[in-house]
């Protein structure tokens, strides 16, 4: 009987261990698939289809080669020597991070020395582990005076994360870059701009055609797209970016600064009509003679601009700091007006004042708001950088009226006489301008000026737009 009692004792125990031992699989099962589940969904890669192209910001930028702060100010849309990234070496490589994945689409580099052939290599992943060759042995072009694009083309990725490695130049192993600015898109959302361009061409310190001069892109390109991340782009909020850096190249050799500038044409894509002259490309003034009302495109003129101020040089000679021109009228050598924008690198807020220059006689200034002193104080009523505003330059007859426009202030009105500036004889053509003439030829090199327009309407008697 003992026997019997123990051993059935025996294989109770026995069951119930093996039952306990199945419930403890079937608890931790569901777990361990979860988790599984989980990390795959993590690590699944996307792609991305978008056709805008903008300014994507970084997060981030490390140096994962010596680990040393300086990375970030390849990313902090300063470009001055001082905000640079340098180091010796064939293989540095710092990477960057996004919030979130995008599509890729071009890159430009501002190198701190044109003069060389600057060595680079480009690469791009979703999660850190798996990365594609987005540029391979790439170069800049030495003696560029603008930075480098880097356009991918066929080559375009959904990533969040990209390295750069800097390897060196054609004379030495010396790197150094002042900013990397990285465009695409990231999502289903369309990018653009509502401006207007059937009349008018475009200023770009590009040199492709290899005539020592900057580049125009006519009425045709415009409509049809054209863009230079480095000078003209859509923002993300809808407008058109206009920025140049101190170097760059000019419209001709009569000039001492860059610009990225359009050019009122009222000719259209007429291209039986001469860009220069009294005719129906340009406009005059109503106090012309009868023949120049006869032939001009267009009488007297209104231009009217949304725009705000994004960025302005800081260094350089004292008195070229800070300052660039964002509109006017310019007639056959000289300007009835030059609106400038000019924020010293120690005030927090921007002036506005313009410039008359009657023919043959020195220009005459007007101060609108605060002061246009190399030495100014901070304007109490200045317009800060990327502050929205916008202006209006009339013209009716010899009466010049510029105005300031802004939210929740009163308007800030100039008027100018020009009953003795000389323009009311023959052969006297205008057109307006609009965009950066950066006013700073002295700074370093990729120090820049910077707008984004939102509105340009332009307006003559006489004109059909």
């Amino acid at each position: 009987m003992t026997f019997k009692i123990i051993t059935i004792n025996l294989l109770i125990v026995l069951l119930l261990s093996a039952c306990s031992s199945g419930d403890s699989e079937v608890k931790d099962e569901p777990t361990i698939t979860t988790i599984s589940s989980e990390t795959e969904e993590t690590e699944e890669t996307i792609t991305l289809s978008c056709s805008s192209t903008y300014k994507l910001t970084a997060l981030s930028a490390t140096n994962l080669t010596t680990h040393t702060a300086n990375a970030s100010n390849l990313i902090d849309d300063v470009a001055t020597n001082v905000s640079s990234w340098s180091n010796t070496g064939r293989e540095h490589i710092v990477e960057f991070e996004l919030e979130n994945p995008v599509l890729l689409k071009n890159f430009v580099i501002y190198w701190l020395n044109q003069d060389v052939q600057n060595n680079y290599e480009i690469s791009a992943s979703q999660n850190k582990t798996d990365w594609t060759d987005v540029i391979v042995l790439g170069q800049s072009e030495q003696g560029n005076l603008a930075p480098t694009l880097v356009t991918l083309g066929s080559s375009e990725v959904t990533a969040k994360y990209i390295q750069l490695k800097a390897m060196g130049n054609n004379l030495d192993e010396i790197n150094g870059i002042v900013e990397f600015e990285i465009f695409g898109c990231q999502d289903q959302d369309e990018v653009q701009h509502q401006i207007n361009l059937d009349d008018w061409y475009l200023s770009v310190p590009t040199d492709d055609d290899g005539n020592s001069k900057s580049d125009s892109i006519y009425q045709d390109d415009l409509l049809d797209g054209y863009f230079d991340p480095r000078f003209f782009y859509t923002s993300q909020d809808n407008g058109l970016v206009f920025k140049t850096s101190v170097s760059g190249y000019k419209t001709s050799e009569n000039t001492s600064y860059v610009r990225t500038e359009l050019r009122e044409m009222l000719r259209r894509d007429d291209d039986d009509i001469k860009t220069q002259g009294v005719n129906e490309n340009n406009w005059v003034f109503s106090t012309a003679p009868t023949s120049d009302l006869n032939a001009a495109g267009g009488i007297d003129g209104t231009l009217d601009v949304t725009i705000k101020v994004n960025a302005v040089t800081a260094t350089g000679d004292t008195y070229q700091q800070g300052r660039v021109i964002i509109g006017q009228i310019h007639a056959n050598d000289d300007e009835p007006v030059r609106l400038y924008y000019r924020k010293l690198p120690s005030n927090s807020l921007g002036s506005i004042y313009i410039a008359h220059e009657p023919i043959d006689k020195d220009d005459v200034y007007f101060e609108l708001i605060g002061s246009r002193s190399d030495n100014a104080s901070n304007p109490t009523d200045g317009i800060a950088i990327d502050e929205a505003f916008s202006y209006q330059i009339k013209v009716i007859g010899n009466e010049l009226t510029v105005t300031i426009i802004r939210d929740g202030k009163d308007d800030v009105i100039q008027e100018v006489d020009m009953s003795s500036s000389g323009y009311d004889v023959g052969d006297q053509y205008m057109y307006f301008k609009a965009g950066v003439y950066n006013q700073n030829n002295s700074g370093d090199i990729n120090d820049f000026v910077q707008v984004t327009i939102y509105n340009i309407v332009n307006k003559h008697t006489g004109y059909i737009d």
